[in-house]
């Protein structure tokens, strides 16, 4: 055995170790232990002289600090402590700091506004807000104070010069937390449908998730990840579990928009990035406009995430043009990792499943009453496991949510395959009822993505008088493309061995799909209100 082979199998003994913490101070202090001065946290600025690093045993002694400013102010096991911050070093210091307390922490990402904000703050009961203060124009404080948001402390100016190192006392004078299965996390599912819910996680549901991605990816010490996403959203303690495990830096981005951050992936030598297929298709287009032969990340070997389907023939693109390995998981707010595919997977498992789940991880496929179906055949896809989240702030959306074994019922439809991979064939609410027949809005969305002129695509339901529903195509094209009509799309469709019952009947051509903020999932909700009026008007195709 190598050198670099015995560190990383030495790496891969710890972080199987490590991912029993019953908290994550306590992962967050036993990394700090093992490579306390090991980078954890890089901070790519726009000037590469304003980059900054933290180890991980800074991020344990100037958490423990900003802990004790925390307790000054107030902060107590139990404080309900909402925060809505970018992706810097000091967020993750934060909420490090919190998790120190025992407090009970909102994540809010940094893009909502009034009503989302407004809603978690009212809903949360919260006892104190974070702010940024004036964020990419906006004032965070002052719309907190619209709000009537309770504590409201600017985090970055109220921490002299943004460094939380200098904040007073250490210790915490408080008991560090024993307990990872309380309820500590507050997270919003907001994004692709207009009601948002409060959903419940402890640290042990966090760490699950985060250990399902981390040990599926096949990681080293040696590797640099990345964060170009909100901290804010769920993927964010999934990232920093995996880099608490495995022991190696990522690079953070405030702002993630390219071609502009690729100059910080490149000089800080990442290996794997990612966040959703929204990304993956973000780096595939900056590939294309590359000098023949010239990689976009020299030193990329992985890109990985989820949160959204991802068409089958994107992988082959990324590997064919890219040159890494292209690896999709299966996640949501309430269960932030269930499925993930591996680098050493074949080729059909990852460019057609979401991989497979973790040990402790149960998948079941059922009937419309919950019965059990046999491999292979599609159904709902319910979970239980660990990483499950406790429920969510509504004991009435509890209630509904879990069925009479305690699994989580998911409104996702799939099918497990004798490997044991997830195939994911759509939504409950993406099946299009069309003259008592049912359509997969996934299964015409795949096709689509294969025509040359369609940059992106989502197929909805909309209301029909004869048809009970119609079925309506919504397609982004990329630059220059020759404008698609109904006719040739639908001619397409049927060369590709579509059903005539499942054709659109309806094109839309927009510039640009509406997307959430975070992992960019197009929010079908705007399209049907957007497109709902009856076929013939002024948004049939054109």
């Amino acid at each position: 055995m190598s050198a670099s082979d015995d560190d990383t199998a030495h790496a891969d003994a710890h972080a199987h170790t490590l991912d029993a913490s019953p908290t994550l101070w306590e992962l967050i202090s036993r990394r700090a232990a093992l490579t306390p001065d090991r980078a954890a946290l890089i901070q790519a600025e726009a000037d590469p002289a304003d980059d900054r690093a933290l180890t991980f045993g800074e991020l344990r002694t100037r958490a423990e600090r900003v802990a004790a400013g925390l307790y000054d102010m107030g902060v107590r096991p139990g404080t309900v402590v909402a925060w809505q911050l970018p992706t810097r070093i000091e967020t993750v210091l934060l909420s490090a700091a919190l998790t120190r307390i025992g407090a009970v922490q909102t994540p809010l990402i940094p893009f909502y506004r009034d009503r989302e904000v407004g809603f978690a703050l009212r809903e949360s009961g919260a006892d104190f807000f974070g702010s940024p203060g004036m964020w990419r124009g906006f004032d965070h404080t002052a719309m907190a104070r619209r709000l009537g948001a309770r504590g409201i402390f600017a985090a970055y100016d109220t921490l002299p010069d943004g460094d939380p190192s200098v904040l007073p006392r250490t210790p915490t004078p408080t008991p560090t937390p024993t307990s990872g299965t309380e309820v500590r996390w507050i997270y919003w599912t907001s994004g692709t449908t207009s009601d948002p819910k409060g959903v419940l996680h402890t640290d042990r549901s966090l760490i699950a998730g985060g250990s399902c991605l981390a040990h599926a990816l096949r990681l080293s010490g040696d590797d640099i990840g990345s964060i170009a996403f909100p901290f804010a959203h769920i993927g964010g303690p999934d990232y920093l579990v995996m880099l608490l495990l495995y022991g190696f830096p990522a690079v953070l981005f405030e702002k993630f928009v390219l071609p502009d951050a690729l100059d910080g992936y490149r000089r800080h030598g990442v290996t794997t990035a990612g966040g959703s297929t929204a990304f993956y298709s973000m780096f595939l287009a900056e590939q294309r406009k590359q000098p023949t032969g010239q990689p976009l990340i020299p030193t990329l070997r992985l890109l990985a995430g989820g949160g959204a389907p991802k068409p089958p023939e994107l992988y082959d693109a990324v590997r064919a043009e890219l040159g890494c390995q292209l690896t999709h998981g299966y996640g949501m707010t309430e269960v932030p990792m269930i499925t993930m595919g591996s680098p050493d997977d074949t080729r059909v498992n990852l460019a057609t499943t979401e991989g497979r789940p973790p040990p402790g991880m149960e998948i079941r496929i059922t009937d419309p009453e919950g019965k059990p179906l046999a491999t292979g055949t599609e159904g709902e896809v319910r979970l239980r496991g660990e990483a499950v989240c406790r429920g969510y702030l509504d004991p009435a959306q509890t209630a509904a949510a879990f069925d009479a074994d305690g699994f989580l019922i998911t409104g996702d439809l799939g099918r497990l395959t004798a490997s044991g991979h997830l195939v994911l064939t759509g939504r409950l609410k993406d099946v299009i009822i069309r003259k008592g027949e049912n359509i997969s809005a996934t299964e015409i969305e795949n096709l689509l993505h294969q025509h040359p002129a369609v940059g992106d695509a989502a197929v909805i339901g909309l209301p029909d008088a004869e048809r009970g529903e119609r079925v309506c195509a919504v397609v982004e094209q990329p630059p220059h493309a020759p404008e698609l009509t109904l006719p040739e799309i639908t001619a397409y469709l049927r060369e590709a061995g579509l059903s005539v019952h499942k054709l659109p009947e309806q094109l839309e051509l927009v510039a640009a799909l509406p997307r959430n903020e975070t992992l960019r999932k197009v929010l079908k909700y705007k399209l049907r209100e957007r497109f709902g009026a009856p076929p013939g008007g002024p948004s049939a195709e054109r």
